[in-house]
């Protein structure tokens, strides 16, 4: 079984089952998960986390839809091992936004002004291009 250590924020304004949603689809894009690895049950994460068993129950019923994961009944819940490829990019995009969405939230109530947040982000990039050159990024923008 695959150690997920996942952290929760009782404070943050996303609910406790997104962010565990949210973090295994990030392991799973990175391929820190991988297709057949085997996930904690919901009471088993649900205790290491301190967090309700149908809060738990709830995340996997939306990797299930998302067709992230797997549930066999007496066997466990597996990273699903096949995404056809039109649903892996279409995932991969939910994910994206996901992310950016967390970015641009996280940076307005820390109270940045729109300039300010997309000079960041910009600034970022730019830097992303130069540490990490990725044939993905378009360089014309440099």
């Amino acid at each position: 079984m695959t150690q997920l250590d996942l952290h929760i924020d009782f404070r943050s304004d996303i609910a406790l089952y997104t962010q565990i949603v949210e973090q295994i689809q990030n392991r799973v894009l990175s391929g820190e998960l991988k297709p057949g690895d085997q996930l904690p049950t919901v009471r088993q994460l649900a205790a290491e986390l301190r967090v309700n068993f149908n809060t738990v129950a709830r995340a996997y019923r939306i990797l299930d839809e998302l067709g992230l994961i797997s549930t066999q009944q007496g066997r466990g819940t597996y990273i699903w091992d096949h995404m056809p490829p039109a649903e892996e990019v279409e995932h991969r995009r939910r994910a994206l936004g996901q992310i950016t969405r967390h970015f641009f939230n996280d940076a307005a109530a820390m109270g940045f002004a729109e300039d300010e947040i997309r000079a960041e982000f910009e600034q970022q990039m730019k830097m992303l291009r130069m540490d990490f050159p990725h044939p993905q990024f378009d360089r014309k923008g440099k």
